[in-house]
Parts: structure tokens; C-alpha cells; sequence
């Protein structure tokens, strides 16, 4: 008994400070990048983060924190493209069809990437010909390339900003309200355009909810005239709910209808 827990117990305790020698590795690299990342973006209160960017990188290093950066991508998806509100509109047209599994989780993720990627290709597109590919044929630094690949998708977001959820966010964040657009802190505007985000995703499942509702609505009220009380409603509207939602070519409908809610 005793030399069972003498053998092992110092196993343990070696790999306590390992793993959380990694773990402290692993945030110090994540915070490094996010500061490389922020400094470009963050506005005038960063000078002394952005006066150690001055100097470029070796092409190794470089090479190096374009690895890194590619585990932010989910974040930046999320957080600062069109993702959000076409994968939460997608999800809601699940439940109005009283088809909360169908289509599968991957199937809806898979879409809203594709709408996702068409949504964001001008912006995409401003990226590369202003930031990436300039740098990657080493005619700026890597500063200048984050602050050109910033705007683009800088001017993206603040046009789906509501002003009224920027205004919250800045009284949340205690700091004075920007007096023009470029003085708004990015660390300020990725939340509100979340906000709005959600905002418009709800409003517009709303509005799909409205059609199938008056279809288990009219097939309710005839069940309960007939008397046949005790046939769920579902039974029957949900065949219904999906013929009328296949003849009107629905998932076209609203892929478009996504698509010109950014375009328009």
C-alpha cells in the first residue's frame, strides 16, 4: 500500500508544473498575437505596443505567427463577419418547421460558411489587394499590412453597426463616446456589431416564423372542429409546413434574402 503511493505520487506531482508550463506557454503566445493583432486596430491608445511592431518580422517569425493566428480564425468568423446572423436565422428556420434536427448541425454550418464566404468576398477581396498580397511580396511591413487589412473589414462591420448598441457598449466599457468613426476602438465595435448581429438574426427569424404559424394556427382550429381532439396538430402541418416551404423554393429564397441583407 505504502510503496504503491510512493511510487506514484511523485509521477504526478513532475507533470503538475509541465502542464502547466505548456498551458502558461500556450496563453502567453495567444496574448503576443492578439497584441500584435490589436495594436493596429485598437486606435491611439496602443503607441507603445505598436512602436515595438516597427521593426519587421524574420520571414521564420513571420511565417510563425501566420500559424498562430490561423486558431483565431473561428473567433474572427464569429465575431466579425456575417456567420453569426446566417447560421442563427438557419437554426430558426429549423424550429419553425418543427424540425429542430433536420437538417443536421454540420449540414447548417456548412451553408452558413458558403453564404458567409460570398457575403464577405468584396471585403476579402480589399484584404488581399490591399494588405496580403503586398506583404507577402515584402513591399510593407507587417504593421502597415495590419492596419490596410484592418479598414476593410473595419468599414464592414461599423456599416452593420447600430448606433444605438455602440452607444451601450461604450457606457458598459466606461470610456468617453467616440467623437467620429475612426476614433472607435475596435475592442468596442466587435461587440456592438455582435449585438447588432443578434438583433437582425432574431428580426428576421421572426418574420419566418410568422407563415408556419398560421399553418399549425389553421390546422389546429380544424382539427378541434372536426372534434378530432386528440391527433396532434403536428401530424398534419408539418407535411404541410414542408410542401409549402419546398414549392416556393424556400432555401433559395433565403439564402438570397440573407445575401441582399449586407449587399443592399
Amino acid at each position: 500500500m505504502d510503496t504503491r503511493m510512493h511510487s506514484t505520487y511523485p509521477t504526478t506531482l513532475d507533470a503538475r508544473p509541465t502542464d502547466r508550463r505548456r498551458f502558461v506557454a500556450r496563453v502567453a503566445l495567444a496574448l503576443i498575437v492578439l497584441g500584435i493583432a490589436g495594436s493596429a486596430w485598437a486606435g491611439p491608445t496602443e503607441e507603445a505596443v505598436a512602436g515595438v511592431l516597427k521593426q519587421d518580422y524574420s520571414p521564420a517569425l513571420r511565417n510563425f505567427v501566420m500559424l498562430t493566428m490561423l486558431s483565431l480564425i473561428p473567433i474572427l468568423m464569429i465575431g466579425m463577419t456575417a456567420f453569426t446572423r446566417i447560421v442563427i436565422v438557419l437554426s430558426l428556420l429549423r424550429h419553425a418547421l418543427g424540425l429542430p434536427q433536420t437538417p443536421p448541425n454540420s449540414v447548417i454550418i456548412t451553408l452558413a460558411v458558403c453564404l458567409t464566404y460570398f457575403t464577405m468576398a468584396p471585403v476579402a477581396e480589399r484584404i488581399h489587394g490591399e494588405a496580403l498580397s503586398p506583404y507577402l511580396q515584402e513591399q510593407i511591413t507587417a504593421t502597415q499590412a495590419l492596419e490596410r487589412g484592418g479598414k476593410p473589414l473595419r468599414d464592414f462591420m461599423i456599416s452593420q453597426t447600430r448606433e444605438a448598441d455602440l452607444r451601450v457598449v461604450v457606457e458598459m466599457a466606461r470610456v468617453p463616446a467616440p467623437k467620429t468613426v475612426d476614433e472607435i476602438r475596435f475592442s468596442h465595435l466587435v461587440p456592438a456589431f455582435l449585438l447588432s448581429e443578434l438583433r437582425t438574426a432574431f428580426q428576421i427569424g421572426f418574420v419566418i416564423f410568422l407563415p408556419f404559424l398560421l399553418i399549425d394556427l389553421v390546422v389546429s382550429a380544424v382539427l378541434m372542429a372536426l372534434g378530432m381532439i386528440m391527433l396532434p396538430p403536428t401530424t398534419i402541418s408539418l407535411p404541410l409546413k414542408i410542401l409549402l416551404f419546398v414549392l416556393i423554393d424556400g432555401w433559395v429564397l433565403l439564402s438570397k434574402a440573407l445575401l441582399s441583407s449586407y449587399w443592399n
